[in-house]
């Protein structure tokens, strides 16, 4: 079974890692229920495990913490949907990169369900859309921006951290940060794209889509 948690209003950073220290851990004992917790933050950076100091490019704008997971600097704040996904990769097949592969599969099929085309880029970690009403780049190629972020860190199969999809952010607060360590491509919104998409229209779509994309086929039971 997992357990779905919807928390309204914003949710303090270091409360959150608090939340899912102890959880993962009990569901590494076998004394809870995997867990996905969907929220916001207050405005704020993170710095995962592949973070450069040179990426952080407005220090004292936001509070930064150290989420000790996958990947670079990151933003978070009201309007963007946070996914905390604590399962257990090991009933899932002990396949890191292919849980990875899920989570992205499970974000494109999210936007597909608003007719967006979520798409992958080899070497840029996230889900990105093609934005062919803005300049192409030198090299004649589209215009893409970043719609989601994804970044893990697993204790004993078991996963933290989880995804972002930007519904309505303040686009301007991601300027402190180069997201992901990505200078070439931006950032948008499901709303910047022109869709009147709701929190709740979005948390519908994630429960509908999950279990298509997150091989529970794959569960060993």
């Amino acid at each position: 079974m997992v357990e779905w948690i919807i928390t309204d209003g914003l949710t303090d950073y270091p409360q959150a890692l608090a939340f899912m220290e102890q959880r993962v851990n009990a569901i590494i004992a076998g004394t809870a229920d995997e867990c996905i917790w969907l929220l916001e933050h207050p405005p704020l950076y993170t710095a995962g495990t592949s973070a450069k100091r040179a990426d952080l490019i407005a220090p004292n704008r936001f509070a930064v913490y150290d989420a000790r997971r996958g990947g670079e600097y990151t933003y978070h704040g009201p309007g963007q949907r946070v996914v905390y996904v604590m399962l257990d990769v090991g009933r899932r097949g002990h396949d890191l990169r292919r849980f990875v592969q899920d989570l992205e599969s499970w974000v494109i099929g999210t936007l597909d369900t608003f007719n967006v085309k979520g798409e992958i880029r080899a070497g840029r970690v996230g889900v990105w859309v093609q934005r062919p009403e803005k300049p192409r780049h030198a090299d004649g190629s589209l215009a893409e921006d970043k719609i989601a972020a994804i970044g893990i860190r697993m204790r004993k199969w078991v996963s933290f951290h989880g995804l972002s999809i930007n519904v309505d952010p303040d686009l301007g607060h991601f300027d402190g940060i180069v997201p992901c360590g990505i200078r070439d491509h931006g950032v948008t919104s499901l709303v910047d794209l022109g869709l009147p998409v709701s929190m709740g229209d979005l948390d519908v779509a994630l429960r509908q889509t999950f279990a298509a994309n997150m091989s529970e086929a794959r569960i060993q039971t």
